[in-house]
């Protein structure tokens, strides 16, 4: 990780779960990371918490289905640090609904967020590289084992879809990297089930999600950080391309 050191890391939804664990582990290393999320005060939280690192943090509000908030963000970075060097998509969200029973808005939402919020941030993250010169920039989704097949339960079968269509673009960006001729990486990271707030924004309670969480059995945030890491460690000419995340047991 040493190439890293005071280079600029947009980490998205980094006000909890993966995003926060990601964040803290990256300013550790000692980047400079934007946090960028709606529940701001939550990352600010963490900045604060954080001083003294041999990184630093930098909490910036984006509600990243508004596209003018996220040229907003870019634009706020460009000035303030320069540009991003590493953009870990993580945010992402699932309204908790059967597809026979789901609303086109609830659709819609996920959509926004989960695809095409994540190709505005890609967008933005490689015109900022290519403007400074850049690379060596890497790009990091953070999908699903749901992006690679179906859930068996009926409420997530959307947000499956969205991260199926992660898995695509993920392998549709990298045709198009190796197009321009670039060292610009592009590489995906897809759990399983993570014990985070993630159910209970789905809109399960906090009852039904602790019972779910205890039911299944699960990977911690702290064990993707481990694997961005991974991704951010290898070599100039390795690509890591997606890694799919299991509990040893319990797990189809």
């Amino acid at each position: 990780m040493d190439r890293w050191v005071g280079r600029v890391a947009l980490v998205t939804g980094a006000s909890a779960g993966i995003g926060a664990s990601v964040a803290r582990r990256l300013v550790a290393e000692g980047m400079r990371v934007v946090g960028a999320a709606r529940s701001v005060d939550r990352v600010q939280a963490l900045a604060d918490e954080l001083k003294g690192q041999p990184g630093s943090l930098l909490p910036i509000k984006c509600d990243l289905t508004k596209d003018d908030q996220v040229l907003a963000m870019f634009a706020r970075i460009k000035r303030e640090l320069g540009g991003v060097d590493v953009c870990i998509n993580n945010a992402g969200m699932s309204i908790h609904n059967s597809l026979l029973e789901g609303t086109p808005e609830q659709w819609r939402k996920m959509l926004d967020l989960n695809v095409v919020a994540l190709c505005l941030c890609t967008r933005e993250a490689l015109t900022s590289m290519k403007e400074r010169g850049v690379d060596d920039g890497h790009i990091i989704h953070i999908n699903s084992i749901g992006g690679h097949r179906i859930s068996p339960m009926p409420g997530i079968r959307f947000y499956c879809g969205t991260k199926h269509m992660v898995t695509a673009l993920t392998e549709a960006l990298r045709q198009e990297l190796r197009q321009t001729d670039t060292n610009i990486r592009i590489s995906a990271i897809s759990p399983g089930v993570v014990e985070t707030e993630f159910a209970v924004n789905s809109g399960l309670s906090h009852a039904a999600a602790q019972q779910l969480y205890q039911q299944l059995p699960c990977v911690q945030a702290d064990d993707i950080t481990e694997s961005v890491i991974h991704v951010l460690s290898a070599p100039p000419h390795v690509q890591i391309h997606d890694i799919l995340m299991r509990p040893t047991k319990g797990q189809t």
